[in-house]
């Protein structure tokens, strides 16, 4: 008699075992299926798909990593499109952004120049230069270490830095002889840069004179004069990608 009712209880709990580990699994499946759902049902932007799908082969990877390690992180955020560019907004305010062009993709911070990032020198949108491979982000650590410390700036209500200087300082601008000569040559070219501001027409001068060559100077005098005879500024590109 008592080995049978140990019999039976043996074959309830292994039954039971049985059904938990079952059941278990069945979790774990489920929860991958849904996963994807989950991520749809963050605040994306289906315009932000269409940019993605659209941009070149290299370039979609880094730009589906770098979105997902941003929900994934800072699941608050938000999708939007500002100028051209996928952003997201945390709390109401501009938190990052990425950008895809021909060659390169771009990754920028708005507390970009309060976070601690190992800059590359060469120059491009964005705080992580002219990224052309995943290699080239941060790892997942560093990239998740950034995504905290930008959100603690946030929270803690941080101001960037003023990048206005004194507006009773006066602005004098050097512009070279032969680049302003050039200039002089094509009415178009010189009546914008009359129009510009000074932190424009600084932007060409500047893009001038650090050319390391002579002939880089010339080539550039020429794309400079062609592209202000069309009305636009040095970093027309990146404003309308």
């Amino acid at each position: 008699m008592q080995l049978s009712i140990n019999i039976r209880l043996l074959t309830t709990n292994i039954s039971w075992v049985s059904t938990h580990s079952r059941t278990t699994k069945l979790k774990s499946i489920r929860a991958i299926i849904e996963k994807p759902a989950l991520f749809a049902m963050k605040k994306t932007d289906t315009r932000i798909d269409t940019y993605v799908e659209n941009c070149a082969d290299f370039a979609q990877p880094i730009l589906r990593h770098i979105r997902a390690m941003v929900h994934q992180h800072c699941p608050d955020v938000s999708e939007t499109i500002k100028w051209g560019m996928p952003h997201f907004e945390y709390k109401g305010s501009i938190f990052c952004h990425f950008a895809a062009f021909k060659k390169h993709c771009a990754l920028g911070f708005w507390y970009g120049e309060l976070l601690q990032i190992d800059s590359k020198l060469e120059k491009a949108m964005g705080q992580f230069g002219r990224i052309t491979s995943l290699s080239e982000l941060p790892d997942d650590a560093a990239f998740i270490q950034l995504l905290k410390q930008a959100m603690q700036l946030h929270d803690s209500g941080t101001k960037l830095p003023s990048r206005n200087k004194d507006k009773n300082e006066k602005k004098d601008l050097e512009i070279p002889p032969h680049f302003l000569s050039e200039l002089q040559k094509n009415a178009a070219a010189m009546a914008t840069f009359d129009a510009f501001p000074y932190s424009q027409k600084k932007e060409y001068v500047a893009w001038y004179t650090e050319a390391k060559t002579d002939a880089t100077r010339v080539k550039r005098l020429q794309q400079a004069i062609d592209w202000m005879a069309e009305g636009k500024r040095r970093n027309w590109k990146y404003e309308k990608c």
